[in-house]
């Protein structure tokens, strides 16, 4: 009985070295475009798209399994002569709006764009009161 606990640990453990296949990269996941403006555009996209897997880095940063073969696509698709601009509304449209650094601006993303106005405004009005009240001190 003693034998379990120890087993679900190793098993814990163990499971995220078990989360990437076998199976080798994709074609374009780590090597780069002959042609270096196509090379340049793709970079350009992958460090506005996000990592599903690390969710914190672009897929240009990303060593994910997943950011290889989004790396891998969008260097396929851009070598084939489709504009970066379709390539990220296509991934926005399987993937959704979260997938991109740079969301569109629309009435749901609204206050995405304005909480940063606002979160500065509050903070000068916050530091205004202050110095208010040491100049009368």
């Amino acid at each position: 009985m003693r034998a379990m606990p120890l087993l679900a640990l190793a098993l814990a453990v163990a499971a995220p070295a078990l989360a990437d296949s076998l199976l080798p990269p994709a074609r374009y996941a780590n090597v780069q475009l002959a042609d270096p403006r196509q090379e340049r555009q793709a970079k350009a996209l992958m460090e506005t798209i996000r990592c599903l897997v690390c969710q914190g880095q672009s897929i240009a940063d990303s060593n994910a399994e997943m950011a290889g073969d989004m790396r891998s696509l969008i260097r396929e698709r851009i070598a084939a002569g489709e504009s970066p601009d379709s390539i990220r509304a296509w991934l926005i449209s399987r993937y959704g709006e979260w997938v991109t650094y740079a969301p569109v601006l629309e009435p749901a993303t609204w206050p995405l764009w304005a909480a940063p106005a606002v979160l500065l405004l509050g903070g000068l009005w916050l530091a205004r009161g202050r110095f208010r009240r040491k100049r009368r001190a």
